[in-house]
Order: structure tokens, then sequence, then C-alpha cells
């Protein structure tokens, strides 16, 4: 650890913050030009809600088995080649002709944000020593939600003024410069399991598993849904079996049975991200639909939440280097459950200090348990599993995400049917949106109680 010098560990987290930023950014600053996509291609919210789902169902497929090649090959060039096809997909995307090539480039955004996001903080905790890991991930967290900030604010600048492709063409313009700084700058690389073969086998099932899981999930309640769902549990069972009984698996599953820090770390992630993820595209949905604001002035309304979690998430990861991460997380699950809670209480005049009130809370409850919780996921496992266990987390955070857009998909399915949000059904939208915070609420209760259960991480 001391023979990285100190220019390579600054040029790391700035590499590795500027990825984050750039992937965050265009998760969020979609969200706000969804309405404009939808109008452009005439599609309606089931449809317009895949643009969403389709980019974290890909990443979350991929990021286990990209974090164990990192481990392999090396962190450094998967990261590298992630931010190159993420450059050049933002591309592909900024000229989709239509909605379902829009998807289908959107899938491929996804795939390139796996390798980023299973690379990240591998490379962060590969070259600071344990002391400093808190308050680098916790500026890297930040890093997420700057770009959460900055996502809905200039994403609805730029939809406005100058249509919802620009948003691509400026995360084109990122991307190459994140690949000048790493290749003219980042020198050194960082292989903890070279040597060890690469688990196809493995990867496959647990790609059709998590496929199955989150396609079938967003297609309920019909019978393929159904179906989708039980092939998915068979093939989980598969894939626990096959793991257990190969050399070098792509999820060891030693790290789930031997280690609760890290078990219930993950499981905590998870129910995080089904809670929250989906509140921005509700809420984006409810301010242009409903109150008739500009995107520009929906992203001004919206950017109160994530400006919030990146003003808290470094001294929330400085906090966890000196206070047991279980405390702090715990705090910040039982705030976002409040400002969850408030939200229910949405109603058609319902004024927007009350809603930027709520996205505080959110924001603040999530900055108090992200930075934290990573630490605590990343600090639980030996060198040789950083990007498994970066992977893992990545995962727990996309499937989340790709869950809370499932609820509200399968919500908006039962309440609206496949109809565009028209005033004509507004009253049911309103239902949709009560009917998801109230999930999402007693989902974030539940998770207190998963995060207090990972007991201590022993230094």
């Amino acid at each position: 650890m001391d023979k990285v010098s100190f220019a390579t560990r600054n040029t790391a987290l700035a590499v590795t913050t500027l990825g984050s930023f750039l992937t965050s950014f265009m998760g969020s600053s979609i969200n706000v030009a969804l309405p404009v996509i939808g109008k452009e291609f005439a599609i309606d919210a089931i449809v317009l809600s895949w643009i969403a789902t389709s980019y974290l169902l890909s990443a979350a497929m991929f990021l286990v088995p990209f974090g164990r090649i990192a481990d392999i090959y090396g962190r450094k060039k998967i990261f590298t080649y992630g931010i190159i096809l993420y450059t050049f997909s933002s591309f592909l995307t900024a000229i989709a002709p239509s909605a379902f090539i829009l998807i289908v480039f959107r899938v491929l955004q996804g795939i390139s944000g796996a390798m980023i996001f299973s690379t990240g903080s591998a490379m962060l905790i590969s070259v600071f020593p344990q002391k400093q890991r808190g308050r680098v991930l916790g500026i890297n967290v930040s890093a997420v939600y700057m770009g959460l900030s900055t996502g809905p604010f200039l994403g609805g600048i730029l939809t406005q003024h100058a249509g919802w492709r620009s948003i691509f063409a400026l995360s084109v313009v990122l991307g190459i410069a994140i690949v000048i700084l790493m290749y003219s700058k980042l020198e050194g690389e960082w292989v903890e399991a070279r040597g060890e073969t690469f688990d196809f086998t493995g990867s496959l099932i647990y790609a059709a598993a998590l496929t199955m899981l989150l396609f079938g999930f967003s297609s309920l309640p019909s019978v393929f849904g159904i179906i989708m769902i039980a092939g998915s549990i068979g093939c989980i069972l598969l894939f626990i079996k096959w793991e257990m009984n190969t050399r070098h698996p792509v999820l060891d599953m030693n790290l789930f049975r031997n280690n609760t820090v890290f078990t219930f770390s993950n499981v905590a992630a998870l129910i995080n991200y089904s809670a929250t993820f989906a509140v921005t595209f509700i809420v984006s949905l409810y301010l242009q639909y409903m109150k008739a604001l500009s995107p520009q002035s929906a992203g001004i309304v919206l950017i109160s939440q994530p400006v919030t979690m990146a003003l808290f998430s470094p001294l929330a990861g400085r906090m966890s280097d000196k206070i047991q991460p279980q405390v702090i997380a715990s705090f910040g699950m039982a705030v976002t459950t409040i400002g969850l809670l408030l939200l229910t209480f949405l109603h058609a005049h319902t004024s927007l200090l009350f809603i930027i009130t709520c996205l505080i809370f959110i924001g603040f409850g999530i900055a108090l348990f992200s930075s934290p919780n990573t630490n605590a996921v990343m600090s639980s496992v030996p060198k040789k599993y950083y990007g498994v266990a970066s992977g893992t987390l990545g995962t727990m955070r996309l499937t989340g995400q790709a869950f809370s857009m499932g609820i509200v998909t399968l919500i908006l399915a039962l309440h609206m049917g496949r109809v565009q949000i028209t005033p004509l059904y507004f009253d049911r939208f309103l239902q949709s949106s009560k009917s998801a915070f109230v999930i999402f609420t007693l989902l974030c209760f539940a998770g207190i109680f998963a995060s207090l259960a990972r007991g201590k991480l022993h230094r």
C-alpha cells in the first residue's frame, strides 16, 4: 500500500470520482427528460419507464462478472474500457431514431456502466490505506450525488433549450475528458486474483437469473411475469449450487455465509435503493404533469434531494472511519423512512415547499446511509475480493433501483393501464403515486433492522 505514490492516489480518486459523476448525472438527467421523450415518440408510461429500467437491468446483470474480471485482469483496465464504451454508447443514444433503438442503446450504456461501477470503489480501496477509506469513499459517493444534483437542473435546462439529445452529447464530452486524464496521468494496475480462471458458466446462470427476476417483476401481474420469476428462483438455486462447487467462483458464497457485515450491508443497500430510487421518477412526472412545471423548473425542485446528499456524504464517510458504520447507516435509514412517509400525503394541491422538505429528508437519510455502508462492505473482505465486493454492492444498488422502477411500473399498470398521462388520468396517477410511497415507506422501515443486524465491523 505504501508503494503507491501520492500522485497516483489522487489521480485514481479524480478519475473514479469523475466516472461516478458521469454515470449518476446521466441517470438523473434522463428522468427530467422522460416526459419530453414520451411526447416525441408518442409512448405510454410503461414504455417510458423502460428507458430508465433497461439501463439498470443490463448494468445489474454484468456488475459482479465485471468485478471478478477486474480482479483477475486489472481494475484500471476494465474501468478504462468501461469509460470508453460508455462514451461511445452515449453518442449512439444521442442519435437514436426511435424509442426501441433508444432502449437498445441504453442497454449498451448499462453494460459499460457495470464496468465502471464494479471497479471504481475497488480501485480506491486498492490505493488508499484503511484509515482513509471512509473519507475517499465519502468523496466518491458525494460525486455520485453531485451528478444526481446537477442532473435534474442541468438536464432540465438542456432539455428545454437544446432538446433531450443534448444530455447524451454532454456525456460524450465528459467521457472523452476522463479517458484523456486516465491515459495521461494514471499509473499502475491493481490485480489481486491474477492467474485465477473466470467462471463463465456461473456468470451466465447469474445473468439469466437476474434478467428473469427483474423482467418478470416488471411484467407482473401477467402470467408471463409469474413464469419468469419462477424461472429466476430456479436459476438462483442452480447458481448457488454451482458457485459452491467450482474452484474459482464468480461470486464466492463464503462471503455471505461467514461474513454478517458483508451480507447484511448488501441487504440493507438493496432495500435502501428499492425504497428510494423511483422517488425522483414519480415526483418528476408529478411536477411536470400535475403542477405543469417546465423541465427546468422541475429540475430545480428535484435538485434539493441530491444536493443534500452531496453535502453530507463526505461527513458521513469520515464519521464511519471513527464510528461503527451500522450506527450511522441505520440512523440514515430511519431519517429516509420519515421522508418517504411524508410523501404518502401527496395530493393534487401539495405545496412545492412540502415536496422540497420531503426530498431534503430523504437526501439527508441516504447521505448518512450510503458512505458508511460502502465502507462497511469494502472493509469486510480480503484484497482479492475487492472487485467482487464492489460489484456485489453495485448489483444491490442497481437491482434495488430496478426493483424500485419495477414497483412503480407494476402499480402504474394496475391503476392506469397502458395509457399516456393526461388530465383524464391524473387521479389514477395520484393513486399510483400514493401506493408506491406507502410500499417504499414500509420497505425502508424494514431496512432499518437489516442495517442494525450486520453487527460490528472488526477493523
